[in-house]
C-alpha cells in the first residue's frame, strides 16, 4: 500500500515523551503540542470562560485562539503552533488560565 511515508522515503524522527495532564505521551521532532495531543487521541484541552464549554484546535494556524493550553506553567500557549519539546509538562487550561490570579 502506498503512503506519503513510502512515497518520500521517510522514517519516524526519534521519540520522546512529554505529559498531559500527568498522563505521558509519544512526540517526535517536528510535531506541534495539539499534533502530539491530537495523535493521542485528545481532541479538547480547553474551557471557555463563559460555561466551561471544551475547545481545541479548530483553525490550526494560530487565528483562532481555541487551542489555548498551560505549558511548563504558562497558561494561553497556542497549542497549533507551539513545538513540543522532550519533558514539557501540559495541563489542561480551565478559562483564562489564570485562576491564581483571580482575586
Amino acid at each position: 500500500m502506498r503512503s506519503p511515508r513510502s512515497l518520500v522515503g521517510g522514517s519516524p524522527a526519534a521519540a520522546y515523551e512529554i505529559t498531559f495532564d500527568g498522563r505521558a505521551l509519544p512526540a517526535q521532532d517536528g510535531q506541534s503540542v495539539a499534533a502530539v495531543l491530537w495523535a493521542a487521541g485528545i481532541l479538547a484541552w480547553r474551557t471557555t470562560r463563559e460555561g466551561g464549554a471544551p475547545r481545541g484546535a479548530f483553525c490550526g494556524i494560530g487565528s483562532c485562539y481555541d487551542c489555548l493550553v498551560t505549558v511548563n506553567g504558562r497558561p494561553n500557549q497556542r497549542a497549533c503552533l507551539l513545538p513540543a519539546r522532550p519533558g514539557d509538562a501540559v495541563t489542561t487550561q480551565e478559562g483564562t488560565g489564570r485562576a491564581d490570579l483571580a482575586v
